[in-house]
């Protein structure tokens, strides 16, 4: 129906009804007086809405972004596989899965800003309450063998040491009964489920926010550019965490000189706390401009005017269903929860809507298992560490997400493109990104050669030995205890599990410049090796810049589409469904994806370990070497 058709001879009280009845559920109703005054405050109070929601967007994007940065870290400072990390990192769905449906519905009839404000500091006290475990767990520990005092005279036989001392693996360490009756990551678990409850409102009712309150031509383009700011949050939470994984877990508490391992190195924890104590403040910052916001402002003149029949072709029934609650009286609760399965029920009766909800579950699926797990797939596949995988992710994959998704939202401004336009739009770009997706699989990585697991201790064979045994006769003598992973590179190029392993009787130096001597699994020059894996994977470096190449290609054309799809998603409802429609939308693809791919993806991976590391009290803890191939 038209909403500029009232009669001339009506009084303004009845026209100020009519408007008033046109209008969406979650709207007051708004004087029919257009000053120039009231129409500044309306601009300028729009706005403001604009740059809060766009910090929020910023914020719980570089929370969630320094999450994933994290996974390797959580891994070995929590000793545990990836499947596990999974479950983790899908606790931030589960939050959004106990709330999103009643928070849209319902918070789209209450005062939306004042419920994204409080959504932003149940956010910010989730990410305080998942670095909490590093304050209240003892210092971490690795397995080595290097002697950490640099004044130490005496000569390390890592030989003749573990003779004597067959197993340390095998005798519980102090401390291990309360170890075994709390687990730490169960913090990080419930303060990620917590940030998912926050970040509920954040979304569905922003976007709704502001497509009601913005002309019908410029949403696209304001929705694009909140969607751009989301995706540049990713980015500061990148190279958030590539700084932080650089630092020491225990920095500050420990002398660093006695550290004997490297960024680079399998055992090595950042200071992952830090990153979250700084994230946290960041969301609760944002929620400040929200608590100064009104509930509704009055539409823009134009806005008055019908929507386009094509829009109206695209919802069933697109006649507005009346306002059926009082504007100058409360919401009934009951009455709009009596009414939730009926308008549920008219939703998923929309096809376009249906089908769209489908194409994203499966996209999802695939995407958020990709992200999840990348930083990770650099650091094993490419042998590069925490730190530089995640400033890679932050400093090129991420821009191109970035302007990918507002290229989007100005390629369908500048062309005026159609709801069809924009699902074939989305189409197209979907195809193509997918398509070079699979010259991923071209772009192979040999495995790094470590004796008794990938390569044999003569390296003139190669294995694929997941945790086999790692004795040979050049060091049956030694009694080595195979569970530990403390590698040394050989003279030979060959990376050795631990010194005791490669046979090594002596040392000299102490730290990272320990050199062990006289080892017998070393058949060449002075039978010497030092400690860390070796580097000499050449044809990884060779081809890694082209990985990064063909990711950024890829990562740009499959988010142009991002923006015309949702475009295509709020325009096929009715609009008194915005809101609900944003929420199922979240709320089911964060079921069947966001929760079940970390998760699935995270056990796959864990089928292609090679050599897992062990608790200090037992058990199998995080892995230590990946077979590549099996990987990819």
């Amino acid at each position: 129906m038209p909403r500029n058709c009232m009669k001339e001879s009506s009084s303004p009280k009845e026209n100020e009804i009519f408007l008033w009845r046109m209008d969406l559920p979650n709207k007051e109703r708004r004087s029919p007086e257009n000053s120039p005054s009231s129409s500044r405050r309306c601009c300028s109070s729009f706005k403001m809405f604009l740059v809060a929601l766009s910090f929020a967007y910023f914020s719980k994007a570089l929370s969630g972004s320094y999450m994933k940065s994290t996974i390797t870290q959580l891994e070995r400072r929590f000793d545990i596989p990836s499947y596990l990390i999974g479950v983790i990192d899908g606790s931030f769905e589960i939050g959004n899965l106990l709330v999103i449906a009643f928070v849209s519905y319902f918070g789209a009839k209450l005062h939306r800003p004042k419920i994204i404000a409080i959504g932003c500091l149940l956010m910010s006290l989730g990410t305080f309450l998942i670095a909490l475990p590093h304050f209240i767990i003892g210092r971490y520990k690795f397995e080595t063998s290097i002697r950490l005092s640099v004044n130490s005279s005496s000569s390390l036989s890592p030989c003749s040491l573990s003779s004597a001392e067959p197993s340390t693996s095998s005798v519980p360490s102090t401390g291990c009964e309360h170890e075994s009756r709390l687990s730490m990551w169960i913090y990080v678990f419930l303060g990620n489920i917590l940030r998912g409850i926050g970040e509920t409102p954040v979304q569905p009712l922003g976007i709704s926010y502001i497509d009601d309150h913005a002309l019908e031509e410029n949403a696209a383009f304001y929705i694009g550019c909140v969607q751009t700011i989301s995706v540049i949050g990713p980015v500061f939470g990148y190279l958030l965490g590539s700084v932080c994984a650089k630092i020491y877990v225990d920095i500050g508490f420990v002398n660093m000189e006695s550290i004997s391992i490297t960024p680079g190195d399998a055992r090595w924890v950042g200071a992952w706390w830090l990153g979250y104590l700084i994230a946290g403040f960041i969301t609760l910052l944002s929620a400040v401009p929200f608590w100064f916001l009104p509930k509704s402002l009055p539409l823009p003149e134009r806005r008055l005017s019908k929507y386009s029949p094509e829009r109206n072709s695209f919802i069933k029934d697109s006649a507005l269903l009346e306002h059926k609650y009082q504007a100058d009286e409360p919401a009934n609760f009951l009455e709009m929860a009596k009414d939730f399965l009926p308008t549920l029920r008219s939703l998923l009766g929309n096809p376009v809507y249906f089908l769209y909800l489908c194409v994203t579950i499966i996209q999802f699926n695939s995407l958020i298992g990709m992200v999840t797990y990348k930083p990770k797939y650099i650091e094993q596949h490419y042998g590069q560490s925490a730190s530089k995988a995640n400033f890679l992710m932050g400093v090129i994959n991420i821009p191109a997400v970035a302007l990918g998704m507002f290229s989007g939202g100005v390629i369908m401004k500048k062309f005026k493109l159609s709801i069809m336009g924009a699902a074939k739009f989305a189409l197209g770009t979907s195809l193509l990104g997918y398509f070079l997706s699979l010259f991923f699989f071209s772009m192979g990585c040999e495995n790094a050669s470590v004796a008794g697991i990938t390569m044999s201790y003569n390296g003139t064979e190669s294995l694929f030995m997941a945790d086999g045994s790692l004795r040979a006769s050049c060091n049956a003598a030694c009694h080595c205890p195979e569970k530990n992973w403390d590698p040394v590179c050989g003279e030979d190029g060959l990376t050795y599990v631990s010194p005791c392993l490669a046979g090594c009787r002596t040392s000299h130096g102490s730290g990272m410049d320990t050199v062990f001597e006289q080892c017998s699994c070393i058949g060449v020059g002075n039978q010497t090796a030092t400690a860390g894996q070796c580097n000499n994977r050449e044809s990884c470096h060779r081809i890694f810049p082209y990985f990064l190449a063909l990711s950024v290609i890829t990562s740009f054309i499959i988010s142009l589409g991002g923006t015309p799809g949702y475009m295509l998603l709020i325009r096929c409802i009715k609009p008194q469904l915005k809101s609900l429609a944003l929420g199922f939308h979240t709320l089911t693809t964060r079921t069947l994806a966001g929760i079940p791919a970390p998760i699935y993806f995270g056990a796959i991976i864990d089928t292609t370990c090679l050599k897992w590391g062990h608790k200090k009290c037992g058990g199998r803890g995080a892995c230590r070497i990946y077979n590549t191939a099996a990987y990819r």
